[in-house]
């Protein structure tokens, strides 16, 4: 009976979650304003730190709680998003902005670290601390941003590729510094036992794990999906979907993100015979796990336990977040791209932080190095990041439109 009542409150807090998510995104675009916004608020005006708190059972016991189940759903969901985004992009136009994306990728790691790193030891944490908080900084959460560009149909454009290739390079180091923190923080020496090869061979390994499932996905997929092979209704789709989520789990096991993985396969299928019955499932699938994505990363956000303390502590991490971004992305960005509005997008697109700022987070508290109040101030910096993006991305494309717009204006002109 207990488990009977646990899937009971799983399948009830998905429905609640998914139906406000909704909800808020017709808002939302009535409103003019990002719908992907709308369903994360939509997550923290219904989550269990909330309104969610009055919505109670028979029992006495509340409808939305965020099980562990809510949140493996929640990360299927960005598996599934982060495929999406790989159908948009070949691998030979990955490669080709190679440097670009490496680059800032790699600037968007070192940046927000080194600043991080700096700026907390003169606050006055330890090593160690300064470490965590700095490597929370570091990962783009790349969903948001696939999820806006979308919505405007730029995810075709010269710095919609430039981010999501900056933002897969920027995953993978940023997950390659998190496993080296989390071996110092769990390691008998702490931070005196740091030996440079070994973080060295160890950023090199995850980079060389990556490069070998990019090229194994983008040569075994189109063999193995393929209509000659796969007749029947749904296989190729069931195919795609054992694909994406197989290589997501293989990514996991090696230290990478699984997301990494989702995306790999994606790209391996963007050039292939099956390419538009595969978009068309993908969008469809989307349909249900991105807003539960979004709404379930909103639900986790608790207030309550904010004081003066951690509100000073967040606007400090939420500055260093946002400028470090900024520089660290967007002005490479200009210089590649040639052009300043479309350097900023990338620098903007980039700030959105998320899942392994919360990784880190609860790392740091599990272990005791972080004190509750520091955790609290990590997971407002996400979700603040979360929120800015949209809002920001949605603001620069309006601009652009608007100056689109005056453009033949001014050339008819006599």
């Amino acid at each position: 009976m207990a488990a009977e009542a646990h899937f009971i409150e799983t399948i009830i807090g998905v429905g609640i979650l998914l139906f406000a998510a909704k909800i808020m995104a017709e808002l939302f675009l009535r409103l003019k304003l990002p719908i992907v916004l709308g369903e994360l608020i939509a997550g923290m005006v219904i989550g269990p730190f909330a309104l969610g708190a009055y919505i109670v059972g028979s029992g006495g016991v509340s409808l939305v709680n965020i099980n562990n189940e809510i949140k493996i759903l929640g990360e299927i969901g960005a598996i599934v998003i982060l495929f999406m985004a790989g159908l948009e992009m070949t691998p030979k136009e990955f490669l080709k902005g190679g440097k670009a994306s490496f680059t800032v990728g790699t600037l968007g790691v070192v940046v927000p670290f080194a600043v991080g790193l700096i700026v907390f030891q003169m606050f006055g944490f330890d090593a160690l601390q300064s470490m965590l908080i700095a490597t929370a900084l570091t990962a783009t959460s790349i969903a948001i941003s696939v999820q806006v560009l979308s919505e405007f149909g730029k995810l075709k454009s010269t710095e919609a590729r430039l981010i999501i290739g900056a933002a897969v390079v920027d995953d993978i180091l940023a997950i390659a510094v998190l496993s080296v923190v989390i071996s110092i923080a769990n390691g008998p020496g702490g931070v005196d036992s740091i030996d440079i090869s070994d973080v060295t061979i160890k950023i090199l390994q995850v980079l060389g794990f990556f490069a070998a499932m990019l090229i194994a996905a983008v040569w075994i997929m189109p063999k193995v999906i393929t209509p000659r092979l796969w007749k029947a209704k749904g296989s190729v789709e069931g195919i795609a979907t054992a694909s994406f989520f197989g290589a997501a789990a293989l990514a996991g096991s090696i230290g990478l993100s699984p997301i990494v993985g989702a995306f790999a396969v994606g790209m391996a299928l963007s050039t292939t015979k099956v390419f538009e019955k595969v978009e068309n499932y993908a969008h469809q699938i989307g349909l249900i796990f991105a807003p539960l994505f979004f709404a379930i990363i909103g639900a986790q956000v608790d207030f309550r336990q904010v004081n003066a303390e951690i509100l000073y502590l967040s606007g400090i991490v939420i500055a260093i977040a946002i400028a470090t971004k900024l520089l660290g992305c967007g002005l490479p960005a200009m210089m590649f791209l040639k052009s300043k509005s479309k350097g900023m997008k990338v620098g903007i697109g980039m700030i959105s932080r998320g899942e392994v700022g919360l990784i880190v987070a609860g790392v740091g508290v599990a272990s005791g190095i972080l004190t509750s109040s520091v955790y609290s101030t990590i997971v407002i910096m996400v979700a603040v990041t979360t929120i800015i993006t949209p809002v920001w991305l949605k603001i620069e494309y309006k601009k652009e439109q608007r100056q689109e717009g005056a453009e033949p204006q001014a050339n008819n002109l006599p």
